[in-house]
């Protein structure tokens, strides 16, 4: 009895060995390089024999299989775990009692994975002096920092100085892996500089913050800033689909896109309204836009869309469903070459989340629709540097339309620009008043509020240079 219990309990290893590819393989050990020595896990090609070192250092046995559950859970192989019992939702429940894997190693596997191609050779590029050329992942070049002492569980300035110039949500993540740890300290208002590393550092690392930060303060300042010096700023496009098949007229909406026209005419863009576009229109126009070789001769892009939607989507005027993230993957580098390193931007007026009842004069902008589950805007953003969502409300929620004087998010977002550009404000400093202004707005009975949301993966800062001529 006991040998068939053996047999089954290899069996269900072997069966989970024959699902996984070789970069899940090197995840894995990467998982479990604190519990098993890297030397150890040099010579591990599959999944079978990393099992079988888990069993070596007693990890892992027929009666407690937690340790395969836990990695296979880490790296979203939630199909292979009902081959050992489990679900995704038991691994959730006993992860707090039997966790294996550290914070720290979970922290750095997660930032592998938002680690685009595109963002590990800027990286390889940045430390050429200080890494061998044969890395060929991220994982490796973590493993190499770490064996170089230029990375630990308590020794993360290094990777926030390599991170900080990608995304915002790579520093997020170490900010909250420093959190957990009781670290206040909040690295997103470091600057990078020199000064960021601790002085009690071996040279060699000093000498890589110095490859990563060798700037001047001149140089440094002006890289905080996105250019704004062409003589055409960028192109913007707002689609207003106001008329629909079956679903309710925006009425308003088309207040809001005047107010957009010119603002952004203002701000020296050329402006292009697409009214009640059907879901092929509106990707042909986005197809042209994004190929459109002007854009190397200007600064920034700005698309608006103003409709009906849900959580992640947004409707055409046909009632077709469109993503969010679909739409913007039109302006990612590999397909808008002209719009790299520029920043990208998109706002969005268009509830994210089922109706709710109407009160005079307002309306919401969604598809009536059961209940759905609420996601958030950073799950749609392009993984790449560069954009800025504009979101009219969080993910769930619905967003306020008056049918004579425009929605309540647009309105104030034109209101800021006209207000804050001449004073040189940024765009975020800009969206978080207008987050303060609309969230103090309520319906003619007091019941109704909304709060907008951005997201981004900006790398600078975006300053509009102010207009000659007064706002519109």
């Amino acid at each position: 009895m006991e040998d068939n219990s053996k047999i089954k309990f290899n069996q269900q290893l072997l069966s989970i060995n024959e699902k996984l590819e070789p970069e899940e393989i090197e995840a894995l050990k990467f998982l479990c390089s604190d519990l098993i020595s890297p030397r150890n896990l040099e010579d591990i090609e599959s999944g079978h024999q990393l099992f079988q070192k888990f069993m070596d250092e007693d990890l892992l046995n027929e009666g407690d299989y937690f340790l395969v559950a836990e990695l296979l859970f880490l790296i979203k192989h939630h199909n292979l775990l009902q081959k050992i019992g489990y679900t995704k939702e038991k691994v959730k429940k006993e992860l707090s009692s039997k966790r294996k894997i550290s914070s720290y190693r979970v922290m750095l596997y997660n930032l592998s994975e938002e680690i685009t191609t595109e963002d590990f050779e800027h990286i390889k590029f940045i430390m050429k002096e200080h890494i061998p050329k044969t890395l060929k992942t991220f994982l490796s070049l973590l493993r190499h920092m770490e064996k170089q002492n230029l990375l630990s569980e308590n020794n993360l300035e290094i990777l926030v100085n390599i991170c900080k110039p990608l995304s915002i949500n790579l520093i997020k993540r170490i900010e909250q892996y420093k959190s957990e740890k009781g670290e206040s300290e909040s690295l997103s208002e470091q600057p990078i500089t020199e000064e960021f590393l601790s002085k009690s550092q071996e040279e060699e690392k000093l000498n890589v913050a110095s490859a990563i930060t060798g700037t001047t303060s001149d140089e440094m300042e002006e890289a905080k800033f996105y250019r704004m010096d062409h003589s055409h700023r960028g192109h913007c496009i707002i689609f207003n689909n106001f008329e629909f098949q079956t679903m309710k007229r925006r009425r308003g909406s088309c207040k809001d896109a005047d107010e957009l026209k010119s603002v952004f005419e203002w701000l020296g863009f050329t402006v292009k309204i697409h009214p009640n576009t059907e879901k092929r229109e509106m990707e042909d126009i986005l197809q042209q836009c994004s190929t459109s070789p002007e854009h190397r001769e200007s600064d920034c892009f700005v698309c608006c869309v103003l409709t009906h939607g849900e959580s992640g989507s947004v409707f055409s005027s046909d009632e077709e469903k469109i993503a969010i993230r679909e739409l913007t993957s039109y302006f990612k580098a590999h397909r808008c070459p002209g719009l790299a390193n520029k920043p990208k931007l998109f706002f969005f007026q268009a509830c994210q989340g089922p109706d709710i009842q109407e009160s005079m004069l307002l309306e919401e902008d969604a598809k009536i629709s059961p209940p759905i589950q609420v996601e958030t805007p950073q799950r749609y953003i392009p993984v790449e540097a560069d954009f800025l969502l504009g979101m009219a409300t969080v993910d769930g929620c619905c967003a306020i339309r008056h049918t004579i004087k425009g929605s309540w998010y647009i309105q104030a977002l034109c209101h800021r620009l006209k207000c804050m550009v001449p004073r040189n404000e940024d765009i975020l400093t800009i969206l978080t008043e207008v987050n303060n202004d609309v969230s103090q707005l309520t319906d003619a009975e007091g019941k109704k509020k909304q709060m907008p949301q951005p997201a981004f993966t900006l790398r600078k800062k975006v300053v509009f240079p102010v207009p000659p001529l007064s706002p519109p």
